[in-house]
């Protein structure tokens, strides 16, 4: 599903106008239209007949009188506020805002936060058309007032295109926003609603048709995209009722140190379970063992390691033997921050020729020069979390969380490779510019070793044959899946990684459209 910056679906109106000659009052009409029939079903649903509607002095706003006029034309008690002077009303905003005077609905200035605060207490819906995707700076002043009252009053909020205040490119809050129960996106979806905390703000979204023809969107350059199920279930691998283990895909794991064996184990289990017909794991020699009670169907490899039972350079020769017959190979899990690892990490890199998952401490050790990256013949796949990007592209925390999409998408195309920005609406980024993100954000995944079996289920994924980039789309968008399927049936606590694996097959299933249950 596509999903736009604020400045394309300005351009998408623009050309609906100028380019098929759809009037920009049509698109307005349309959106408040559409945005009515929700504000209804709310107070329907909650047996209630007294609607505060909240207008900016732009196209928000202008979509909020619309509401106004139809919601009072279906017999609601309407009380209409306006923030800003009436008379800088322009455009199809003031059009509309005339009907609605006409009309003689009851539209006032907010020019006494008390009145509103009363308007809204004894309402039953407030619909939030303060700023919509427009917004630059932070609110701040009376703007930022109205959205603290409009939070606080305990009330059904339906926020029109975006909730006020949220960033609709990044998703970030600029000073304060609005938290709505539901938000109506029109025309297509925005980035700011599927990215945090801006996500967090909107609730329930639906997104509604307002007239834009599809010919104009089919040919704008949008290379944003939300992960759907039938994005997923296009591209698994088939799995013929003759096939054998030998066409599932083989993998091979480097991962593991010591005290972070059960990284190894939950990557090589998860690449097993997501169908991959021959797993292998290698790990430090003195840990084989350990692993070995760890895992039945997965083969284990014992590598030299160092005094600090961590994987050692001269590990390098058996390590490539053992990937000579893979078809995919994941590097990173557990694998600790020796020196050796360092070396280790980048001659694996350079000498191999198979499809590479990067994770973890195999992104810890590449981080010290990137510029490798571009010089590596193989097809990659990094999966950093938040601190890894840091790290990896000399920033902080805070910077790669303030614009995810633009992050992720920059960093594929300096590393030539494709980049999985982990976290809630995780962000998958390739080489040529195409971002997918994922539309699940569940806590309970919020646990150590939860990258480890992503790492393993995107491994798995590319040995069956998937291109890296859809491997890492269908692996987020399972990985979710199974966060939200062990929730269902257990609750939100964090769930043990160790018990992810185990979901997976079901999580496949509810796409496919098999038994869910796992229990």
């Amino acid at each position: 599903m596509r999903i736009v910056t604020s400045s394309q679906m300005r351009d998408l109106d623009r050309r609906a106008s100028e380019e098929y000659g759809v009037p920009s009052i049509l698109l307005m009409e349309n959106a408040g239209l559409r945005a009515f029939d929700v504000a209804f079903r709310m107070l329907s649903e909650c047996g209630g007949n007294r609607a505060v509607i909240v207008c900016g002095r732009g196209n928000n706003g202008g979509d909020g009188f619309v509401v106004a006029r139809h919601l009072d034309q279906a017999g609601v008690d309407v009380r209409v506020f306006v923030v800003g002077r009436i008379e800088e009303i322009k455009g199809d905003a003031r059009v509309n805002l005339d009907i609605a005077l006409k009309s003689g609905l009851d539209v006032e200035e907010v020019d006494d936060i008390a009145r509103l605060r009363s308007a809204v207490a004894h309402s039953h819906l407030v619909v939030d058309a303060l700023v919509g995707t427009g917004l630059k700076g932070e609110i701040t002043g009376l703007p930022a007032q109205i959205i603290e009252e409009i939070n606080a009053g305990g009330r059904l909020v339906l926020s029109l295109d975006i909730p006020s205040g949220v960033d609709a490119d990044t998703g970030q809050i600029l000073g304060a926003a609005v938290y709505a129960d539901e938000t109506i996106t029109f025309g297509l979806p925005k980035i700011g609603l599927a990215q945090y905390p801006g996500a967090g703000c909107a609730g329930v979204v639906s997104t509604a048709e307002i007239g834009i023809p599809e010919a104009a969107i089919r040919t704008a350059d949008i290379r944003t995209f939300v992960i759907t199920e039938e994005d997923v279930l296009y591209r698994l691998p088939e799995r013929p009722a003759d096939g054998h283990k030998g066409i599932f895909g083989r993998v091979v794991i480097f991962a593991g140190s010591v005290g972070m064996t059960g990284a190894a184990a939950m990557a090589g289990e998860a690449a097993l379970r997501v169908g991959a017909g021959l797993v292998k794991v290698g790990v430090p020699e003195s840990l084989n063992d350990i692993l070995e009670v760890k895992l039945t169907e997965v083969m284990t490899v014992p590598l030299p390691e160092t005094g600090a039972r961590s994987l050692s350079y001269s590990a390098l020769s058996a390590a490539l033997d053992a990937a000579v017959s893979s078809d995919a190979v994941a590097i990173g899990p557990g694998l600790g921050r020796h020196p050796d690892i360092s070396k280790f990490v980048k001659e694996l890199l350079y000498k191999l020729d198979k499809p590479i998952v990067v994770d973890a401490d195999g992104l810890n050790a590449a981080a010290e020069d990137v510029s490798m990256f571009r010089d590596i013949s193989a097809d990659l796949v990094l999966t950093p979390h938040p601190g890894e990007m840091a790290r990896l592209i000399g920033t902080d925390v805070e910077s790669v969380q303030s614009n995810r999409v633009e992050t992720a998408r920059a960093a594929a195309e300096r590393f030539g490779a494709v980049v999985v920005l982990k976290g809630a609406g995780t962000v998958i980024a390739s080489p040529d510019g195409e971002v997918w993100i994922s539309p699940i954000a569940c806590p309970a995944l919020a646990s150590g070793g939860s990258g480890d079996v992503l790492t393993g289920m995107i491994t798995g994924l590319i040995a069956q044959g998937l291109e890296p980039l859809d491997a890492a789309v269908c692996g987020v968008f399972l990985h979710g899946r199974a966060g939200e399927i062990a929730v269902e049936s257990i609750g939100d606590a964090a769930i043990p990684a160790s018990e992810l694996p185990l979901i997976i097959p079901a999580a496949i299933a509810s796409i496919c459209g098999g038994e869910e249950d796992y229990l």
